[in-house]
């Protein structure tokens, strides 16, 4: 009886440590200065703006400007242990001029994918779809 307590015990111990969150996973947690840079793109000018992005429990939520308003993004995704990130940036668009085609109406939703790098205290990404696009972040 005392044996399979013992087996049980060690059972349960080693369940528990490895679904336990590792310390590393939340290392990037804090506030983050974060920088859009978007290149010209077609007939479109490019921009660059600030804002600043939280990241609680390893998930990251950005928002610039009035969530669901013209001219605002949403940057939303997980950084892993390793500093290696999937992030998502949805919003409304502002000024035709900084549209490619020109012809998308103010405040037409859109959507990107981002990978991201974070480690230390910095960390930067690449808009995968779309015209090019750079971030990065700086830790507060």
């Amino acid at each position: 009886m005392a044996r399979n307590t013992a087996c049980l015990t060690a059972l349960f111990v080693v369940l528990w440590w490895s679904s336990a969150p590792a310390a590393e996973t939340y290392k990037f947690d804090g506030r983050w200065q974060t920088t859009v840079s978007c290149a010209a793109a077609r007939d479109a000018l490019g921009y660059a703006f600030r804002f600043v992005s939280e990241v609680r429990n390893g998930h990251l939520h950005g928002v610039r400007g009035t969530e669901g308003a013209p001219s605002s993004l949403v940057l939303d995704g997980t950084i892993a242990a390793d500093g290696s990130a999937k992030l998502y940036a949805s919003g409304r668009t502002g000024s035709k001029e900084y549209v490619p085609g020109r012809d998308t109406p103010r405040g037409t939703e859109y959507g990107y994918n981002i990978d991201a790098h974070f480690h230390g205290a910095a960390g930067t990404g690449t808009r995968i779809e779309g015209r090019p696009c750079s971030y990065a972040f700086v830790r507060e």
